[in-house]
This record gives C-alpha cells, structure tokens and sequence, in this order.
C-alpha cells in the first residue's frame, strides 16, 4: 500500500468512528414543536416547546447465569438503556388579569438529565429433575417454575416552574 491508501483508510476510520459517536450528541440538538395550530381553540397566543429528542443507546443484556440443570434459568435477560433527557423549555403567555396591566408569562424548565432503564425480563425454571432410582435412569418431569423480572427505569428530574414579566 502506499501513502494514499493509508490516508484513505486513516479518514475511513475517523469517519466511523465519528459516526459510532453520533447518537449521543444529536441528543443535545434542540427541536421546537410547532403549536401555532393551537391558536384558533385557546383564547391566547400559543404556547412555545423547545426540546431534544432523547436518544437510547442499548447496553449488554445483564442476568445470565447458569441454573442448577443442564439449562439456565434465564431464558430472557434484561437490557439495559442509557438516554439524557435534553433540556426543556415550555413558555406560556398569561392572559391579561387587568386592562391596561402587561401580561406575564409562565415558564416550565427542566435541565438536562441521565436516565437509565432497564427491559422487563423472564426466567423459567429447568423441568428436568434428577434421575429417580428406577432402572432406565431417565431424568424426572416436574413443572417449570415461571417469573417475570420488573423493568426499572432510574434518574433525576428537576423541573422549575416560574412567572416573567
């Protein structure tokens, strides 16, 4: 190979690499949602939502462990997911209380925050017993036992509600 091939490769894979990373900082791109189409039904101006969109990023399915039979007990793990909630801004313009008084405008914020979730999973337990003292040696049937494990879902919010003038 000569020096162009590896400066192509070099770019490639800073490209990649790049891309792998992508998700995480597109969460901090604000979107404003669009109400005016509110306006004809609410007796005042339209509210203003600037958001993010939060982005789950999967982690590896935890829970795997081997049971006291031939099977493990786990038969569905449980996956985590990491996101940031991004930052939130909702204002909305107060209608005027006296005639000739400015109308105000009540602000709903709330910063930036990690969450993390984890998926609900299942386990079954093994149907097969030990072999009983008869002459085939067969193992023994039993019924299987069945559990659900409960999602969780962990973080922090913080919103702050507030008046402006």
């Amino acid at each position: 190979m000569n020096l162009r091939s590896h400066a192509g490769l070099g770019l490639l894979a800073a490209a990649l690499a790049s891309a792998a990373l992508a998700p995480t900082a597109s969460a901090d791109a604000p979107v404003v949602v669009p109400l005016q189409g509110l306006e004809p039904v609410l007796p005042m101006d339209a509210p203003t939502l600037a958001t993010g969109v939060p982005t789950p990023i999967p982690g590896a399915p935890t829970g795997f462990h081997e049971g006291t039979g031939a099977l493990p007990d786990l038969t569905l793990p449980r996956l985590p997911l990491a996101s940031t909630l991004s930052e939130t801004d909702i204002a909305a313009p107060l209608p005027e209380v006296l005639r000739g008084s400015e109308p105000g405008t009540a602000e709903l914020s709330s910063p930036r925050s990690e969450m993390q979730a984890v998926t609900p999973g299942a386990t079954v337990g093994n149907a097969l017993h030990a072999p009983q003292g008869d002459p085939l040696g067969l193992p023994g049937l039993g019924v299987p036992e069945v559990g659900l494990l409960t999602p969780a879902l962990n973080g922090a919010l913080d919103p702050q509600l507030g008046l402006a003038p």
